[in-house]
């Protein structure tokens, strides 16, 4: 569907900037979450397995907003629901700060997963809608934001840890942010109602074989992502066993080369072609997560770390741009289906590696992974939506 009518050419670039800064948001939150994990850990005097029970709770959340979360944002609109998506996942975010229990976390991460996964469908929507109206890939620009608001709050993360912030601060002032950019950032997206038209919407939607292939390839890549998020911190401090003041240091590293990588993976997949960058991808992580387990110190662990942001950057965007090529159904709800599906190894590899974790070494979790993550390489060959 072509929306140039409702987005001329001189409003272009103020629809894209008010999507990225959607994105923004969303990485900046996330990410703050995460550079804290091991301190909240400490604080609540978790284990390694009970940290990967807790974390269960956000692709719990998740899974229990599959059903509905790409039925609202076809049926209500993505405008709609991208503000309240995000609005709700910066309190939150405020929210996890203050826990005291282990039962308070859960809850509380519980509707982190909630909110985060309907701002991840209505954001993504949005974009694959400014992106028609560029007539060329700009999708993994969108992600590159997404990663460098990660890394910007990776750093602030790093900061407030060295001063001996609390995380409640820390988080609040993330969210005080966030409520800024979001009113700002909003009166510019893409209209809802030149979208959907009255139309109804099903539900409840099967994807097909083609979209299934897109869905598992962002599963497997996400998988890896989701387990450097939560996991690296730990990593570094309990294997790498790097000072207290460099535990941050692999999910720097990491954040430094993904961000880098989506803001170079358009142009590279013109040139390499999709698949074949999707092929080199799923190498590099693997490559990357081999060095970093066979050799656990804190210059090969970091340079495999870097291998890892760089070969996760490009597949979910490249697996999103091609999602909005389906024949059989909506952009939308093509979106909401593969978007879903990875979204669930984002989520559900970090507290499946902590489980595992708690019966074998951290350092060969991580080696799992690196296995799964590999898997891209293969999995790409198959996907007919992909060229």
């Amino acid at each position: 569907m072509n929306y140039s009518i409702f987005a001329p050419s001189d409003s272009r670039k103020y629809l894209r900037m008010a999507v990225a800064a959607f994105f923004f948001v969303q990485g900046l939150s996330f990410a703050a979450w995460a550079s804290r994990i091991p301190d909240i850990k400490n604080m609540l005097h978790l284990t390694e397995g009970g940290l990967g029970t807790v974390l269960l709770a956000l692709p719990i959340g998740l899974m229990a907003s599959l059903p509905i979360s790409g039925w609202m944002v076809t049926h209500y609109g993505s405008k709609k629901m991208v503000l309240i998506g995000a609005v709700l996942y910066a309190i939150t975010l405020a929210f996890i700060g203050f826990v005291t229990r282990t039962e308070q976390l859960v809850i509380a991460l519980f509707a982190f997963g909630l909110w985060g996964n309907l701002t991840n469908i209505a954001v993504n929507t949005q974009a694959v809608a400014v992106e028609q109206e560029y007539g060329k890939s700009i999708m993994a620009s969108f992600h590159g934001l997404w990663s460098l608001a990660g890394f910007v709050s990776a750093m602030i993360g790093s900061f407030f840890i060295s001063v001996h912030i609390p995380p409640y601060i820390h988080f609040s002032v993330i969210a005080l942010a966030a409520f800024v950019i979001i009113f700002t950032a909003y009166k510019h997206t893409m209209p809802d109602s030149e979208r959907n038209n009255g139309e109804a919407q099903p539900l409840f939607v099967k994807p097909d074989r083609d979209l299934l292939t897109l869905g598992l390839i962002g599963f497997c890549a996400m998988v890896c992502e989701g387990v450097m998020f939560d996991w690296s911190g730990v990593y570094f401090q309990e294997v790498v066993h790097v000072p207290a003041s460099m535990t941050t240091l692999g999910y720097v590293a990491f954040m430094g080369t993904m961000t880098g990588g989506r803001f170079a993976g358009d142009w590279l997949a013109n040139r390499l072609g999709r698949k074949k960058m999707l092929q080199i991808s799923g190498c590099l992580m693997g490559i990357g997560l081999a060095t970093a387990v066979l050799f656990p110190f804190m210059i090969p662990a970091t340079l495999g770390f870097l291998l890892v942001g760089f070969g996760v950057s490009s597949v979910v965007p490249l697996v999103y741009s091609a999602a909005g090529k389906s024949n059989t159904m909506s952009a939308g709800m093509a979106l909401a289906a593969v978007s879903s599906i990875s979204f669930i190894g984002f989520l559900i590899g970090p507290p499946l590696i902590g489980i595992v974790a708690q019966f074998a070494d951290l350092r060969w979790s991580f080696a799992i992974v690196g296995i799964l993550a590999s898997l891209t390489a293969y999995l790409s060959t198959k996907a007919k939506l992909i060229s």
